[in-house]
């Protein structure tokens, strides 16, 4: 535990970065979309204001920790942290953050519940399809992503330390044909009706919570068992 704290100490050295940088383009895309429904008037109706831009921060988060496996890994090894504990640090501070960052979100939703939207109607936190009544559910649903994200960063990060530019563009490509298979598949098969009843069907915290909780443990075993080959 020592040496995983140690990890988490080396990763806050840079914490103005590492947290001004999401926190400052969400602030920037929501004052974006403010001044975009505002000077849009009664153009929009209240129904139809609502927007995805929520995701920056996410992809911010998911983003960060690619560069944390790429940029620090070296730098840590140098100083005799091995890579089992490099690794589970980083993946402690994802797990913090991604609760800490769920939280934030959380609690911009109620002030966006409070002011009516920021005065504008405007859903930008309280989305229709991320919305379940308890608040506990609600926590998780809007932190498991981040946590899932970071992983998928951690994962693309050390797929490029241990295979480099080559692996990273082998697995994109894996996951791109595996998808266009399964579109293909589906479209053959007239299938699409039931997968959007199915997606319809799915509680928010199965969608948000249950299914990316699966999809981090995936993604952080595989990065774990990946990392022990590394080179830095």
């Amino acid at each position: 535990m020592k040496e995983l704290l140690g990890v988490v100490r080396i990763q806050l050295v840079n914490w103005r970065f590492g947290y001004g940088l999401p926190v400052g383009i969400l602030v920037m895309v929501l004052g974006i979309n403010l001044a975009l429904f505002a000077s849009l008037g009664d153009v929009i109706p209240p129904q139809g204001r609502s927007t995805g831009a929520l995701m920056s921060i996410y992809i911010t988060v998911g983003a960060g920790y690619l560069q944390v496996i790429t940029q620090t890994f070296p730098f840590a090894l140098g100083l005799g942290v091995t890579r089992r504990s490099f690794y589970g640090g980083v993946a402690l501070l994802a797990a913090l953050e991604a609760l800490g960052f769920g939280a934030l979100v959380l609690l911009l939703s109620l002030l966006e519940r409070a002011t009516g939207g920021w005065g504008l109607g405007l859903r930008f936190f309280v989305l229709d399809f991320l919305v379940v009544d308890h608040p506990l559910m609600q926590w998780l649903v809007y932190s498991v992503p981040f946590a899932a994200l970071a992983a998928l960063g951690m994962f693309t990060g050390v797929v490029f330390k241990r295979w480099g530019a080559a692996g990273v563009y082998t697995a994109a490509i894996a996951l791109v044909v595996v998808i266009a298979g399964s579109v293909v598949l589906i479209t053959l098969r007239d299938w699409w009706p039931r997968v959007g009843g199915w997606f319809a069907a799915q509680a928010p915290t199965a969608l948000f919570a249950g299914y990316p909780l699966a999809l981090t443990l995936v993604l952080g075993g595989a990065g774990w068992l990946a990392i022990r080959r590394a080179t830095p």
